[in-house]
């Protein structure tokens, strides 16, 4: 059978963790971004059909330092979406925006022979364009799909008299930061998945 050379090989979803995607009540209350709800099904839905595929799912999990929504064993570092490790599903842990950097990410994609990416998540304008870039400079491709990842707005700035900026337009100019050399896809729905091919020897 021929391969699908738009697919992806492996989901990357960047940071899902209960206190953006969900929120946290109580003493370490914290709001999930614009539009979690949706945005948490997405990813659910793309993770569903990359597993289908038997494609590789990798969830970065942010460890935020001390005080911090995500800071290790506290409700909010949890991943939204729970994951179910194993051969074709694996949680990496970093403290860095890209999801490269001081993790071994590239390693395991490379023993798996993953060449195209999907990546998804959260913040679009902090861990997933900086773990898009990060992919870009180790030579792996990467799709993205406009509707699977968002942030926060970004508030007013009156000492320069700059009025919010709404999380939407933030993302969409995560996404032009990006430049040509990712393919932006319209919607998570069109991301298609298959297996990579394992390189000889291994």
């Amino acid at each position: 059978m021929a391969r699908n050379e738009r697919a992806a090989e492996a989901l990357i979803i960047v940071d899902a963790q209960v206190a953006f995607v969900v929120g946290v009540t109580g003493a370490a209350e914290h709001d999930p971004v614009p539009g979690a709800e949706a945005l948490l099904e997405r990813l659910g839905e793309l993770r569903a059909r990359a597993r289908q595929a038997r494609a590789l799912v990798v969830q970065l999990q942010n460890d935020g330092p001390l005080g911090a929504p995500d800071e290790p064993n506290t409700p909010g570092w949890d991943l939204g979406l729970p994951a179910e490790e194993g051969p074709d599903e694996v949680v990496v842990r970093k403290t860095a925006d890209d999801g490269f950097q001081g993790t071994g990410l590239a390693e395991l994609l490379a023993a798996r022979g993953v060449r195209r990416l999907a990546i998804c998540g959260v913040m679009s304008d902090m861990c997933v364009a900086a773990t898009a870039r990060g992919a870009l400079a180790r030579g792996f491709e990467v799709l993205l799909p406009h509707d699977a990842h968002g942030t926060y707005d970004v508030p007013a700035a009156p000492e320069l008299d700059e009025p919010p900026v709404p999380a939407r337009t933030v993302s969409r100019v995560a996404e032009w930061s990006l430049g040509d050399q990712i393919e932006l896809v319209r919607r998570a729905a069109d991301v298609a998945f298959e297996p990579a091919a394992i390189p000889d020897g291994q």
